[in-house]
C-alpha cells in the first residue's frame, strides 16, 4: 500500500485553485466559514503511524474496533461484507449505525449498532435481511434507512433504524444496479446513482405526501438525466416509461440520458447534490435550484492524485466532503473549495475498501467499515470507531 509521500503532499498543499482543476468551488463552503476539517488538517503534520488497530490518524484523533464480521454481539452475529451506514439519534440521548451487508444469494441485508448516551454498544439486530449485495443506501430526514441492492434487479429497501418495523420494499424508485440514494429537503425529491459502467443518474418525485409532509415512497415518478453539451452543463429529466424494468433495462429507455462510469455514493446539502463515479474518479456536484451539473474534483487532472477509487460519501457541518477509497491508498479523504486532504488511512487492507463513512448525530464519531478486513475476504470485515476534535 502507499504511503502519504512528500511529493504528495506538496502537490496537496497547492490545493484546488492553484492546479486550476476545481471547477465547482463555489459549490462547497471554504474553510473561513465554519470549523473545518480541512483547517484543522492544514496546521498537522503527516498523519501518524498506525495505531493498534491498522489506522493512521492525524494527531489528537484515536480508533476502535465497534464490531468484526462473525462477531456475536448481543443477539446478533455481526454481518459479513459491511457496506453503506448512517447514523439516527435516539431519545435518549444515544444513536444507532445501521450498515449494509453486500452478500448475494439472499444472505445480504442490513444490521445495527445501538450506542448510549456515553458511546457504549447497547444492542445489535438486523433491520433486514433476506437481500442481495445491499451496497449503500442513504438516510432519510424522516429517520428510516433506505438499503440499495446493487444487481440487475435490485430495489431499494426503507428500513427502520430501531429494527421494530419489517422493512418495506420501495419499487416506485426503479429497478436496476442500485448503489446510493440522498434525499433533497428543500425540494423532497430523491436522487440515485447506478453502479454500471453507463449508469445514470436518477430524480424520484412523489405524488403524495403524509401528515409531515414527506414524500410517498409507494407512488411516484421516476425520471433520468440528460446534460446538454456532455457531461457539464444544463440537465433535463426526462420520465422513464417502466421504472420497475420489465422488459428494457432502466439504463437504456430513454436515448438520450448520459451515462455515467460506476455511479458510487451520493450526499445532498444546501441545494447541491455531490455524487461519485468510480470509472474515472470523479466526484460530481449537481445544482438542483439551477438544473446543472459540474464537476467537483476529477484525478485526471492530478500528477499525483490524493484521491482515487471514489466511492462511498458523507458530509460535515462544514459542507466538506468526506469520500472513502475502494482501494487507491485505503483513506478517507476531505475534500473542500480549497484543498484535499487525508483525513485517515488504513494499513494491511490492500484487498478491501472502506465503506459507510457516517458521523454520529453530534458530529463527534466518524463510523466506517472495512469491508474485507485484511484478509480480503467478506466473512473479516472490521468496523470502526474514530474519534477526535472534529
Amino acid at each position: 500500500m502507499n504511503t502519504f509521500s512528500p511529493q504528495r503532499r506538496k502537490l496537496l498543499q497547492y490545493g484546488f485553485g492553484s492546479l486550476g482543476i476545481f471547477a465547482g468551488n463555489a459549490l462547497l463552503p471554504s474553510a473561513i466559514q465554519a470549523a473545518s476539517l480541512v483547517s484543522l488538517l492544514t496546521t498537522q503534520a503527516d498523519l501518524l503511524p498506525a495505531d493498534r488497530n491498522g489506522v493512521r490518524l492525524p494527531a489528537g484523533f484515536s480508533s476502535r474496533i465497534v464490531a468484526r464480521s462473525g462477531q456475536k454481539l448481543f443477539d446478533y452475529r455481526w454481518h459479513a461484507a459491511p457496506d453503506g451506514g448512517a447514523t439516527f439519534a435516539t431519545g435518549d440521548g444515544g444513536w444507532i449505525y445501521v450498515s449494509n451487508s453486500e452478500l448475494d444469494k439472499r444472505a445480504g441485508g442490513a444490521g445495527a449498532l445501538r450506542f448510549n448516551a456515553q458511546g457504549d454498544i447497547a444492542d445489535a439486530y438486523p433491520v433486514l435481511s433476506g437481500t442481495n449485495r445491499n451496497c449503500a443506501g442513504g438516510h432519510t430526514p424522516w429517520q428510516t434507512w433506505l438499503s440499495c441492492e446493487e444487481t440487475d434487479t435490485g430495489r431499494v429497501w426503507e428500513c427502520d433504524p430501531s429494527g421494530r418495523k419489517a422493512a418495506q420494499v420501495r419499487s416506485a424508485l426503479g429497478v436496476f444496479r442500485h448503489e446510493a440514494v440522498a434525499v433533497d429537503t428543500q425540494n423532497k425529491q430523491l436522487y440515485l446513482t447506478e453502479d454500471q459502467p453507463d449508469g445514470c443518474l436518477y430524480r424520484y418525485s412523489a405524488r403524495n405526501f403524509d401528515t409531515n409532509g414527506n414524500p410517498s415512497l409507494a407512488d411516484g415518478i421516476l425520471e433520468v438525466a440528460e446534460v446538454f453539451g456532455g457531461r457539464i452543463g444544463a440537465v433535463r429529466w426526462h420520465p422513464l416509461p417502466d421504472p420497475l424494468a420489465a422488459n428494457t433495462p432502466t439504463r437504456k429507455q430513454i436515448s438520450a440520458s448520459t451515462r455515467f462510469n460506476g455511479g458510487e455514493g451520493i450526499w445532498y446539502h444546501q441545494g447541491i447534490v455531490y455524487f461519485a463515479t468510480k470509472g474515472d474518479n470523479r466526484v460530481w456536484a449537481y445544482d438542483a435550484r439551477e438544473q446543472r451539473l459540474s464537476i467537483l474534483y476529477d484525478a485526471a487532472s492530478y500528477l499525483s492524485p490524493i484521491l482515487t477509487g471514489v466511492d462511498n460519501i458523507t458530509g460535515n457541518a462544514a459542507g466538506e466532503l468526506l469520500v472513502a477509497e475502494d482501494g487507491g491508498d485505503m483513506q478517507i479523504v476531505v475534500l473542500s473549495a480549497s484543498k484535499v486532504l487525508p483525513l485517515l488511512q488504513l494499513t494491511g487492507h490492500d484487498r478491501s475498501e472502506i465503506t459507510g463513512p457516517a458521523f454520529s448525530p453530534d458530529g463527534t464519531r466518524l463510523y466506517f467499515s472495512s469491508q474485507r478486513g485484511q484478509t480480503g475476504r467478506a466473512e473479516d470485515g472490521m468496523t470502526f470507531e474514530i474519534s477526535g476534535p472534529f
